[in-house]
């Protein structure tokens, strides 16, 4: 609770794209899983893709178990079909595989009998449905899945980048593996509502990718002649700005799916609201992760590799390391601090005493320079009033603005005696 606090404060800043690796990682185990899900375990395909005949009929006290036991009295398997108990409406709905003319009017005898129904025409009602209906379906689904990403392809390539468009590609199949991995794994079955369900979160994924990229463009601007970011923590910068309004979009849109859920797989039993309500929600969890832990991270990889993306990163690097050279300290050295503070004092004492007129030491013949002894060093207040200094001559004074010391320099003017 703490850290969503200071996520909605925007008190906060997350490595999303030095993580990345992490991740991948997480994507990686939750695409395999799911792969090997439809795989081996395969999915529950509702009788619209498979084929087959629906019984729906009063329920008047019995159980599941009694249902299977009429479907073995006249030849059919309970395996092959799948027997649900309404609770809402006090109804079972039984679904078999295809079935002749015979067995149909058999198996609704049976039923009647068993459940005591008294006018099984009126009370039964028997639906068929063939196996080239859900395949007619299944290819439309396809097609348009197909004409939707190319579409989105382009669109991206000419709105954005072909790179962004790429990565925006990658987010929505791992969307849609993940979602249907989920279908895969609980056994929910697959009826053209999960179809259209899937569709519609494929746009919502889409949506979210969009907006964050939009963000990374507007970060990434003018970057060609600018040393205060790489590429990745511009794009890194864009990932924060955005998590808020992504995390307010996916719990609005996630609130009521799941509301929806509840109410159709709980309370009422409905299979359209489930399989409906079950593919929006995986979906639009998935397409938030999605796009802010595995579009724009792999977007960065996918730039990595361009010259001026690898300009920029070393142009920054030159101009942190330069930074970082200038603000250290240097290290004090006590035995060279002494000397060159000493000599720098005496120079400069002796360039201050000599712009005030006083006469430079002169050489001793031994060629020493400052006579017969070492030089000694000049106070740094010499020229300046303070002590050591010595009396200017006329022509320094006269320079410096003054009077010429003797009579006329007397205060007054008066002459001497």
């Amino acid at each position: 609770m703490a850290l969503l606090g200071r996520i909605y404060r925007s008190d906060f800043h997350i490595d999303f794209v030095g993580r990345r690796r992490v991740w991948y990682l997480v994507s990686g185990v939750l695409i395999a899983v799911c792969a090997l899900s439809m795989i081996f375990r395969g999915f529950t395909l509702g009788i619209e893709f498979s084929g087959g005949a629906v019984f729906q009929l009063p329920s008047h006290g019995g159980t599941v178990e009694q249902v299977e036991e009429t479907l073995s009295s006249v030849g059919i398997d309970p395996a092959d079909g799948v027997v649900q108990q309404l609770e809402t409406s006090k109804q079972f709905r039984v679904q078999t595989p295809t079935l002749s003319d015979q067995q149909t009017d058999e198996l609704t005898d049976a039923l009647a009998k068993r459940f005591s129904v008294a006018d099984p025409d009126r009370d039964i009602a028997v639906s068929t449905v063939g196996s080239s209906w859900g395949s007619t379906i299944t290819n439309k689904a396809i097609q348009g899945l197909i004409v939707f990403l190319v579409l989105v392809m382009i669109y991206l390539s000419l709105r954005f980048e072909w790179k962004m468009a790429v990565a925006a590609m990658a987010a929505l199949v791992h969307d849609l593996v993940v979602t249907m991995g989920v279908y895969s794994l609980v056994g929910f079955e697959v009826t053209p509502s999960t179809v259209i369900a899937v569709l519609t979160i494929l746009g919502f994924s889409l949506y979210d990718t969009v907006v964050v990229f939009d963000r990374v463009r507007e970060n990434t601007a003018g970057m060609a002649t600018s040393s205060r970011r790489t590429y990745a923590e511009a794009t890194n910068d864009a990932l924060n700005e955005t998590l808020v309004r992504s995390l307010n979009t996916s719990l609005i849109a996630l609130i009521p799916v799941a509301s929806l859920l509840f109410v159709g797989a709980g309370l009422l039993g409905a299979g359209t609201l489930k399989d409906l309500a079950l593919a929006q929600f995986v979906g639009i969890a998935s397409g938030t992760y999605s796009s802010l832990f595995f579009a724009t991270p792999l977007l960065v990889d996918l730039k990595r590799g361009e010259p001026a993306v690898q300009a920029l990163d070393a142009r920054v690097a030159r101009d942190r390391g330069r930074r970082a050279r200038t603000a250290s300290p240097v290290p004090a050295d006590p035995a060279a601090s002494v000397g060159p503070a000493a000599a720098g004092q005496t120079v400069s004492g002796e360039v201050t005493a000599l712009a005030a007129g006083a006469e430079p030491l002169a050489d001793d013949p031994a060629g020493r320079p400052g006579g017969s002894g070492a030089r000694e060093p000049v106070p740094a207040g010499a020229g300046l009033g303070g002590p050591g200094r010595r009396p200017p001559t006329a022509g320094a004074a006269r320079r410096a603005g003054g009077r010429k010391p003797g009579r006329r320099g007397r205060p007054g003017g008066k002459k001497r005696r």
